[in-house]
């Protein structure tokens, strides 16, 4: 080969174009768990949409598939089934606020401040949100599907109870409480709220009521009247 050629070959080599640095390991796989946290998340919600509105028996999966903007094997890709599906629609959507109100009911507070706090948590994070959808959902079908009501009762009602009941008994032993009614059947608290939920979803459009309101009633029902300070 002349010089030339040879000037001209070592050229050309050094213009080829630098190759492209190698994607950091993992870098993929986190994209992909990006957009399949997204996906679920889009199901999840779409599941909710559908279930207020049908309820759960008439609520199709092609239907939370059509909303979701995703195909139906996609679903299946999450979730075994539409009763697998509602569970963990349960399990996303109340139990963050279950934990909150466990860690509420630990405080070393008088009773009534802590029972205030805890009811106006339930307006603002249950009340006032689409979480009211699903407990909405369950007071009406949860008759129908037995397995629903169980799944619910262990992940929400259980939970709730079992720190209502520690949080009563304490009142009870430090004096504030006469009687450990509340501490036996921590139900009498939530019970408003539950009416709330109920009354409006039947009634609200003929007369409403402010859940804010009854629950302050009831309060100064069970610990007399007057704000805790």
């Amino acid at each position: 080969m002349s010089k030339a050629g040879e000037s001209r070959r070592r050229e050309g080599a050094s213009a080829k174009p630098a190759a492209a640095p190698a994607k950091q390991k993992g870098e993929g796989n986190g994209v992909r768990a990006q957009k399949a946290a997204a996906r679920r998340e889009a199901i999840l919600a779409a599941a909710l949409d559908e279930f207020a509105v049908q309820g759960f028996a008439a609520t199709r999966l092609d239907d939370v598939a059509r909303r979701a903007g995703v195909a139906k094997g996609t679903i299946y890709l999450h979730f075994q089934d539409k009763e697998a599906l509602f569970q963990e629609l349960i399990r996303s959507v109340l139990g963050p606020f279950v934990g909150t109100l466990e860690v509420a009911l630990k405080a070393d507070l008088p009773v009534r401040f802590i029972a205030e706090q805890a009811l106006e948590m339930f307006v603002r994070e249950v009340y006032e949100t689409r979480r009211k959808d699903v407990l909405r959902l369950i007071l009406t079908e949860g008759q129908r599907f037995p397995q629903l009501a169980e799944f619910y009762y262990h992940e929400v009602v259980e939970r709730a109870l079992a720190a209502f009941r520690t949080f009563m008994q304490r009142a009870v032993e430090r004096g504030e409480l006469r009687s450990d009614a509340l501490a036996r059947f921590p139900q009498l608290l939530a019970a408003p709220a539950i009416i709330a939920i109920m009354w409006n979803g039947l009634f609200g459009r003929y007369e409403p009521i402010e859940p804010r309101a009854l629950l302050r009633a009831h309060l100064d029902l069970l610990f007399g009247t007057g704000r805790a300070t």
